[in-house]
């Protein structure tokens, strides 16, 4: 049984990894998304989950379950695609693992170990959700979310925890070296992510104070605050820059996703909007633009989504749900944009900076009401009748 087991696991394990990703056919000429996944539980090591040894393990048993794989930063580093993928074992912990690809949409492997994390003085409970980003500096950056629980709880209460920012930096995506977490004044902070440039000498982050780990509170939206040093990470001021609206995508809370992408048009952001509704919270991706010499100035911001979970996006462990934390740029301008669906499966779409740009720019902004929706839409009719 544990010969024939491991050979059959190891056989539908290399051809998961060498199936070929294909197009769909887009329809709205922004991106186009790809038939499968590119990570999920599956794809983890087998010699990480099973206990190759037949004296130990005769019915060649999995004894480290892994239950997801999302949430990945995203690099290009020698000629290779890398994401930081979140991987969530059946214990409900998180860590972090590298996997590689040699043309960015299929063939994704991962690295023989995941990462090893230094920790600080106050150890992590979990960690998810890493943004990398390659700042000028000379350094890679890895900033996420430290989970830790809430030392001020009621006794007996379980459940409340305690959000942060921890950072940690490398050269090369093996050796990690762990900075002290970053101290805000305004909250909790699950959603960090680091300015690829420095703005007047000093790092730039943008971030998402919340009152509580769940709960925003009086957390108006996408920070931006900038501290003198990343191994003394103070941040003393934080200003919004892209507020939460009422009745809009971003209702409820919103979040940069990875680090933004410098155009001649302005800093291109991808963020993550979160409202409610009957069956829960719903995330979806959207695109806005900041100045290039004011990073604080929002100059172009689409309205509604730019992409939504669909088909069997829609279910998971969180169902409902897209989020981006990592995408990749090649020279000639094509863009690798990798997402999760439903906090349980990594995808990637691809696009490019002209196409995105000109979405960007020329898409209608919400005007905040249906009746001047009607109006755009009109309007849109009008001129069409005028080509056609």
């Amino acid at each position: 049984m544990f010969k024939e087991r491991m050979i059959e696991l190891k056989r539908d394990h290399e051809g998961l990894i060498k199936r070929v990703n294909s197009k769909v056919l887009s329809s709205n000429g922004i991106y186009e998304r790809f038939n499968n996944p590119i990570l999920t539980a599956n794809h983890v090591p087998l010699h990480w989950r099973f206990d190759f040894n037949p004296e130990q393990n005769p019915f060649f048993m999995e004894r480290i379950g892994v239950n997801a794989v999302f949430n990945a930063g995203a690099i290009k580093m020698n000629g290779k695609y890398l994401v930081v993928a979140r991987v969530e074992g059946v214990d409900r912990k998180s860590f972090f693992a590298v996997a590689e690809s040699e043309n960015g949409v299929d063939g994704f492997r991962f690295w023989d170990c995941p990462i090893t994390l230094p920790q600080t003085e106050q150890p992590d409970v979990n960690v998810y959700d890493m943004r990398l980003t390659r700042h000028e500096d000379g350094w890679i950056y890895g900033i996420f979310c430290t989970e830790r629980k809430d030392l001020s709880a009621p006794a007996g209460d379980t459940s409340l925890a305690e959000a942060k920012a921890g950072i940690a930096r490398t050269k090369d995506l093996i050796d990690w070296e762990r900075l002290p977490d970053l101290v805000s004044h305004s909250g909790q902070q699950r959603n960090v992510v680091l300015h690829p440039e420095f703005v007047n000498g000093k790092y730039a982050l943008y971030t998402r104070p919340q009152d509580g780990f769940i709960d925003v509170g009086g957390g108006g939206g996408i920070g931006l605050g900038f501290v003198d040093k990343m191994e003394n990470p103070v941040v003393d001021e934080e200003v919004i820059i892209n507020k939460k609206k009422y009745h809009t995508v971003y209702e409820l809370k919103n979040g940069l996703g990875p680090a933004p992408i410098k155009t001649d048009e302005g800093w291109l952001h991808l963020a993550h909007g979160v409202r409610n509704t009957a069956a829960g919270l719903r995330y979806v991706l959207y695109l806005f633009m900041t100045d290039n010499n004011d990073i604080s100035k929002v100059i172009h911001q689409p309205g509604g989504y730019f992409m939504a979970p669909e088909g069997e996006e829609r279910v998971g462990d969180v169902s409902n749900v897209l989020f981006s934390n990592g995408w990749i740029v090649e020279d000639d301008g094509s863009v690798f944009i990798y997402y999760a669906s439903s906090d349980t499966r990594m995808h990637v779409a691809t696009s490019s900076i002209e196409q995105l740009v000109d979405y960007v720019k020329n898409t209608p902004g919400d005007d905040l009401a249906s009746h001047l929706s009607v109006e755009k839409i009109n309007q849109l009719i009008d001129r069409n009748k005028a080509v056609f």
